[in-house]
């Protein structure tokens, strides 16, 4: 039988999301879990994407299939029995055996946290400690030529080889409350690191005379300088 969950996690501990040898991963210690669950059988987890060392997730997906009779509340109750309090599962449901959480996505949304106001060390594993003044009028103005479909190829990871580094993104929501700037992303789906390199470059528009439209059109990772740190950025939600 399939199963799809959803659950949260605090990155912070993590050493990312996919699984590593001797490293402490989500994926890892679900794994663990239900290895115990199944009596000693080796499960395999298939999430909705990776994350990065240090990145969050508020609503992440992932299928696994457990050839065992559990009512829904027990497995759930038992998964979070036995994973790490950095780990919470919120939802468990059965799932036609053809469902892929992977291959099926439709979007996804991302959000990235800013402090632009005085350091908070309470926040500095939640939300990036920038500490500076933006220009958000043109972060806003900037981040609507991301809207659409693009060659993401300034905004990928340079050593990340893909066929095609093409993706849609149906909207951007930029919101400032009090000293927190928060960035929502909403897409088709994301190249690795390419919130956090929109994130950098849209930092480094704000602050000189370059132009996101430019950086697009060059299809250069090196058309800006430096990614945003792992720490503000959240995996808010996956649709099917």
């Amino acid at each position: 039988m399939r199963y799809l969950i959803t659950f949260s996690y605090d990155g912070t501990n993590f050493s990312g999301y996919q699984k590593q040898p001797k490293l402490r991963t989500v994926q890892g210690e679900i794994e663990d879990a239900l290895k115990k669950i199944s009596g000693g059988l080796d499960i395999e987890l298939n999430s909705s994407g990776r994350t990065d060392r240090g990145v969050h997730a508020i609503n992440q997906k992932a299928h696994f299939d457990l050839d065992k009779k559990i009512a829904l509340h027990k497995l759930k109750m038992a998964l979070n029995t036995y994973t790490n309090k950095d780990i919470y599962i919120k939802d468990i449901r059965i799932v036609d055996n053809n469902f892929h959480a992977r291959y099926m996505v439709k979007k996804k949304e991302y959000i990235y946290k800013i402090n632009i106001g005085e350091y908070n060390p309470l926040d500095r594993n939640y939300i990036f400690q920038y500490n500076n003044k933006l220009n958000i009028i043109k972060i806003k103005k900037e981040s609507k030529y991301f809207i659409g479909t693009h060659d993401f190829s300034s905004f990928a990871n340079k050593e990340d080889k893909k066929e095609s580094y093409v993706r849609t993104i149906y909207k951007i929501d930029v919101k400032k409350n009090k000293d927190i700037l928060t960035v929502k992303f909403i897409g088709n789906g994301f190249l690795k690191y390419q919130v956090r390199n929109m994130i950098g470059a849209l930092i480094e528009v704000s602050n000189n005379n370059k132009s996101i439209k430019n950086i697009l059109n060059q299809k250069n990772r090196k058309t800006f300088g430096k990614i945003a740190p792992p720490e503000g950025l959240y995996l808010s939600n996956v649709e099917y």
